[in-house]
């Protein structure tokens, strides 16, 4: 069957259409994506502006019309924190849905992180044991751990690299002082969370998700890209510190010329960077591994497990 996910984050709105059936993986046949950083449309009293929302609901259009088109046998539309934390984000909603037609399912942090995990063991199976994952999307960061095909223990903070960038790294390129505003901050509030792993085993495998770690990792130096059949694209929490210094020097602008920074991710890759070096410190984390699997495939996956 073909399935297609539209995703609605802090960053981007994505549709990512594939060919799936239950008990097997999900086949990639189209990908359409809006850059909008909703995050700079969030206004003083917290909700979306006229602007925003206007952007918002074209960008949607534009994937339903695409998503139409593919002869979709289904469509699972979602948003994430940038909509379920907006003031006017039910407004937001109705008006997306009867000016395009897409009832968008807002996701809890809860459930993100729950459908990162699964999406994280279903990629590395059984086998691989007690996980802890690390996923940053342009609102939020979340955590989790465990050995089952849901985490033992979810969080999600208000630490994604959109957010991060407008809260603290107000100049371009930030200056020293934001730097280690943002990295303080982020230390205390995964600090105050970690309280909930503790009991937790060690983990078997360290494992990051979405855009923003991917492109880390491949600043870093790894030596894969993290996609193909079991492709291990690997991150030192070593050659990130290393990177982060050169990297916030750098204007936005320029940052698509390093290795792996696309200019989606130019303007908050910075800011990404410093909160999972935080993240990977604060959870005693020395390096992790990439997983080219996220939240969308754990809605794919979530979808064919109901159908079967």
């Amino acid at each position: 069957m073909r399935l297609g996910v539209l995703d609605v984050g802090s960053n981007t709105v994505h549709l990512l259409v594939v060919d799936a059936h239950p008990g097997a993986g999900p086949v990639p046949t189209t990908s359409h994506k809006s850059v909008l950083r909703l995050m700079r449309y969030i206004t003083p009293d917290g909700s979306i502006s006229d602007e925003g929302v206007d952007a918002l609901v074209n960008a949607v259009q534009s994937a339903a019309d695409i998503a139409a088109s593919h002869n979709l046998d289904a469509l699972l539309p979602m948003a994430t924190s940038a909509v379920r934390e907006a003031t006017n984000g039910e407004a937001t909603l109705r008006r997306i849905h009867e000016e395009t037609g897409v009832d968008l399912q807002v996701l809890s942090g809860e459930e993100e992180a729950r459908l990162t995990f699964l999406a994280i063991r279903r990629w590395y199976g059984w086998s691989a044991g007690n996980i802890l994952v690390f996923d940053i999307g342009g609102g939020s960061l979340e955590i989790t751990q465990g050995s089952d095909e849901y985490p033992d223990v979810a969080v999600s903070l208000p630490l994604g690299a959109g957010r991060s960038t407008i809260s603290f790294l107000h100049n371009d390129p930030p200056t020293e002082e934001q730097v280690i505003n943002l990295a303080e901050h982020a230390n205390r509030v995964i600090t105050e969370a970690s309280v909930l792993f503790e009991g937790q085993p060690k983990p078997d495998h360290i494992v990051g998700s979405s855009k923003t770690i991917r492109s880390l990792g491949k600043l870093a130096g790894s030596s894969s890209d993290g996609v193909g059949k079991r492709a291990r694209n690997k991150l030192s929490v070593k050659k990130l510190s290393n990177w982060l210094p050169r990297l916030a020097q750098i204007p936005a602008h320029a940052r698509p010329a390093l290795p792996g920074i696309t200019e989606d991710r130019a303007f908050q890759i910075t800011a990404g960077g410093i909160v999972l070096r935080e993240a990977m410190t604060v959870m005693g984390a020395e390096k992790l591994e990439v997983s080219p699997w996220a939240l969308r495939e754990g809605v794919i996956m979530r979808y064919l497990d109901q159908l079967d």
